[in-house]
């Protein structure tokens, strides 16, 4: 009895999972997947010809802008997705289903985000420069998850997916230009941790990075529990 319990349990976990899957990655996915990899592949294919001169550091600079396009799409574009599916009235009708939908669909994609970013990784290795795959695809997570989450909260704002791209660019674009005045400093969102200063040591180097990790991850987490907020205004997602 229990063997067929724990049968039947899976096998509505699957499904539900295939279900968000293709909500997840519908439609217009495949364009942001297809600029994440032409970009990548554009860049790695140039950086192949000079090796010498290709670093850790360059690497991790590299994986970015991929990693930031390939979360961008379900993120940024799940509330509308559902209501272009005609879903959003189901998953609203159901008290705290909303909550449970979303939670699940972000986790599926922070799953799926860090495999990408580790086959991308490891590509970089065979083809670049030796690099710690599973450490430089993890602290990679850092600032893609904070830009993921922050599209997530825009989104249940915005309500619109291509508004919320225009919402976010500029997003992004404050933090790049912030980035280029603090540089080292642990509020950094764009800090590469394999770029170290020489004129700091390897102790405090450590601390700064672990610094700006814990603030982005707490900042991550902080814009999800805000778009979560915000869908508790119903009657805004349904009109």
């Amino acid at each position: 009895m229990s063997s067929i319990f724990s049968k039947s349990i899976i096998n509505s976990i699957s499904k539900q999972v295939a279900y968000n899957l293709r909500i997840i990655f519908g439609n217009r996915f495949v364009y942001f997947l297809g600029a994440s990899l032409a970009f990548y592949l554009l860049v790695t294919i140039i950086s192949v010809f000079n090796t010498e001169s290709v670093t850790i550091s360059n690497v991790y600079s590299l994986l970015i802008f991929p990693g930031l396009l390939f979360i961008f799409f379900p993120t940024i574009f799940g509330v509308q997705n559902d209501a272009d599916a005609r879903i959003l009235e189901i998953i609203f009708g159901i008290p705290n289903y909303r909550y449970k939908i979303y939670l699940m669909r972000l986790f599926i994609i922070l799953i799926i985000q860090w495999v990408y970013l580790i086959i991308l990784t490891s590509v970089s290795g065979f083809l670049l420069v030796d690099v710690p795959v599973f450490e430089m695809a993890t602290r990679l997570l850092v600032p893609i998850v904070f830009f993921g989450m922050a599209g997530f909260a825009f989104s249940t704002i915005v309500r619109n997916g291509s508004g919320t791209v225009v919402v976010l660019i500029i997003f992004g674009l404050i933090f790049w230009i912030l980035s280029g005045i603090l540089k080292t400093s642990r509020w950094n969102v764009f800090l590469n941790p394999y770029s170290q200063p020489d004129s700091m040591s390897e102790l405090v180097w450590a601390t700064v990075i672990r610094h700006n990790q814990n603030i982005y991850l707490t900042a991550s987490v902080v814009m999800l529990l805000w778009g979560i907020l915000n869908l508790q205004k119903r009657e805004k997602f349904m009109k």
